[in-house]
């Protein structure tokens, strides 16, 4: 801790992510090896990964992981989970100790659905319903977070190196068909579990390299639109603002990436006269939603891995291809340490996202068909 507030450096953090294309799973090690290799981007100060199709005997309900820093929060947690849920199961997350993960707070998980007779009662679908359940608590229940909600996936952070985290949370015992994983250097916010990357909202996991200068407008559009920023950190706003323009608003992924990384004015005024309208448009009612800043983001989900730079990449990023998987990390060498001979490496341009999407997903991508390549 005795770094923080003592040394800036800008083009810190460390973002990494594998996606298998078919949906087939494997194990949590070469996620690890990858991060590690970018072990001097981070502090100790924040560490996480997210893991999705690690719960496939309860794969149909929402795996809520909360922290609780004290009893009473547990408490107060659990009487509210028990009203507005049906809990299948649920206990501790398993752990082990690690002598560099420190101040634990309790780490638990439950397996649930909404009630049904509460559903019914209102006008939500049942993710809306799980979202504002998600907003209350870490809203209105002092000391309880919830770092992951969505179904079969999860997120494991702390404060800590992502190696050390790894092995406290033993995700050697875990296997997935994406994993995602960050190592913080937080630089205006503070160092604190809830804090720690990755961040996620229902299906939702993100992970981010850089500063989002615009935080203010981003976090005041999305209270107009029912969402709670209270984790002190701009990656809960991406988040957020993912699950609204894509899940609320129905608008297509690629759409929705133009928004957060908007095209230059001079580059829509050399558009075609019906794209140039359209995009003028967006921009005028989507300007709230616009990430100013250096970033580099992944974005994860049961459809697969999405990856993009801000538009004059002020941010690292690198993406391959091998067989079946795609990989995209901050630096070429966190590939090639689990991947040493890549069919395809390239370094995505600025506002280009990068599609790591299962075969066997639809998934709304504008004009593209559904496949592993930048466009």
């Amino acid at each position: 801790m005795e770094k923080e507030g003592r040394v800036r450096i800008p083009s810190g953090c460390a973002v990494a992510g594998i996606v298998n294309l078919q949906g087939e799973v494997f194990g949590a090690g070469d996620i690890i090896q990858s991060i590690a290799c970018m072990h001097d981007r981070s502090n100790g100060l924040g560490g996480g990964f997210a893991g999705y199709g690690i719960y496939p005997e309860l794969k149909d309900y929402y795996a809520l992981h909360l922290f609780y820093q004290s009893p009473l929060a547990r408490e107060q947690t659990e009487a509210f989970i028990n009203q507005v849920f049906t809990v299948k199961d649920c206990g501790p997350i398993p752990i082990k100790k690690n002598p560099r993960i420190t101040d634990v707070p309790g780490i638990w998980r439950y397996f649930a659905l909404p009630d049904p007779a509460r559903l019914e009662e209102c006008s939500d679908t049942e993710e809306e319903y799980v979202m504002k359940c998600v907003m209350q608590i870490n809203r209105n229940i002092p000391g309880a977070f919830v770092a992951s909600g969505g179904k079969n996936m999860g997120a494991f952070k702390a404060v800590g190196y992502p190696e050390d985290v790894a092995d406290f949370y033993r995700l050697e015992d875990y296997r997935g068909y994406l994993w995602m994983a960050h190592g913080r250097f937080p630089t205006n916010t503070p160092g604190w579990w809830g804090g720690a990357h990755p961040f996620t909202l229902l299906d939702w996991a993100v992970v981010h390299n850089g500063e989002i200068s615009s935080y203010g407008a981003n976090r005041r559009y999305l209270e107009m639109h029912g969402y709670h920023c209270g984790l002190q950190t701009d990656t809960e706003a991406i988040t957020y603002l993912f699950d609204l323009l894509i899940r609320k608003h129905r608008l297509p992924v690629r759409v929705a990436l133009g928004i957060l990384a908007a095209p230059f004015w001079d580059e829509i005024e050399q558009m075609e006269e019906s794209a140039k309208r359209t995009w003028k448009a967006i921009r005028a009612v989507y300007g709230s939603a616009l990430l100013n800043g250096p970033f580099s983001i992944i974005i994860g989900s049961s459809h697969g891995m999405i990856a993009m730079n801000d538009r004059i990449k002020l941010r690292p990023l690198v993406a391959a291809e091998e067989g079946d998987y795609v990989y995209v990390a901050s630096e070429e060498s966190a590939i090639r340490a689990i991947c040493p001979n890549p069919e395809r490496v390239w370094a995505p341009r600025g506002g280009e996202p990068v599609f790591g999407l299962l075969k066997n997903k639809e998934v709304s991508i504008a004009d593209s068909p559904v496949v592993a390549r930048a466009v």
